[in-house]
Formats: C-alpha cells, sequence, structure tokens
C-alpha cells in the first residue's frame, strides 16, 4: 500500500477559482460551479501541497508538522476525498487501493484520539447565487425585506406597497 501511496500526486485545481486564505480556514469560490467552500486548517494544508510533484506520504509527514499530531496518510487520504468531491482537485484520486478508500472519519479518529479530533480535514460546500441571480428582484411569493426587491407588488413588507 506505502508504494501506491508514494506513486500517487495529486494536483489541486487551479483555474476559475476565488481563494481567500484566513488565519485557521482557506475560502475557495469556483466560478465554474458556483459554489463556495471552506477548508479547514487541515484540508487547507492538504490542498496547498497537491502540485502533481508530492506524494501522499510526504503530505502525510508535513501535515503531522502543521496540526502538532501524528497524522500520517490517513488525514490525507480523508481531505483529498473532501477536495475530490467539491472538484478542487484536477485529477481523481478514485485509483486508491481499497484500505484507503474504506477509511472512515470515525476510524481515523479511534487512531489520533478525541483530543485531535479538530485536526480531521473538513471541506464545508455552499451553493452561491450567481451574480444575476443576486441581483435580481424577488417574485411573486418572494420574501422581500426593502421596497428595492420587490417586483410583485404583493409583498407583506409596508415600504414594498
Amino acid at each position: 500500500m506505502k508504494d501506491e501511496l508514494n506513486a500517487l500526486l495529486p494536483l489541486a485545481r487551479t483555474n476559475a477559482l476565488v481563494i481567500q486564505e484566513l488565519p485557521d480556514e482557506t475560502l475557495v469560490y469556483d466560478e465554474e460551479r458556483h459554489k463556495a467552500h471552506c477548508l479547514n486548517r487541515t484540508a487547507a494544508l492538504v490542498w496547498k501541497q497537491c502540485d502533481g510533484r508530492t506524494t501522499v506520504a510526504q503530505m502525510g509527514d508535513r501535515l503531522g508538522e502543521g496540526v502538532q499530531i501524528p497524522a500520517g496518510n490517513e488525514l490525507v487520504m480523508i481531505a483529498l476525498r473532501q477536495l475530490e468531491k467539491a472538484k478542487l482537485l484536477a485529477t481523481p484520486v478514485a485509483h486508491l487501493p481499497a484500505e484507503v478508500t474504506a477509511l472512515s472519519r470515525r476510524q481515523v479518529m479511534k487512531t489520533i484520539g478525541l483530543v485531535a479530533a479538530v485536526a480531521l480535514p473538513l471541506v464545508t460546500s455552499i451553493l452561491a447565487p450567481t451574480p444575476a441571480q443576486a441581483g435580481s428582484l424577488k417574485g411573486s411569493g418572494g420574501s422581500c425585506t426593502t421596497g428595492a426587491e420587490c417586483d410583485s407588488g404583493v409583498c407583506a413588507v409596508e415600504e414594498c406597497l
């Protein structure tokens, strides 16, 4: 299995992404899919190393240093699966060995302990409206908060009427 992990060289997507790094997380907006993703510190550390040259084993070693716990390859694999699901990787990681793909967050938590559970990688995604959707008026039956949003003239907000 170690040889398979050393052969795996994940590559992060870089096109059509707006990236904002914050102290404990990284926000990524996918302009093609109109989705916003919040990567916690662990997931962001893995994603930043997806350069097509760094192996999973190397990522595991560096991740352990970055989160100050014995991270290992398990956390890297969980992060890679989440990054792939969020479409933030340019290359798929579907060819992983069965014992790696079967790992769950719960199994890894048992291995690294509950204290280190905060280090588990997490990618949270939401669908963001396109600029046209965000700037459009509310339709009939919509919930307006100001008169400027009202298109139907039947809103319950006093200033809409």
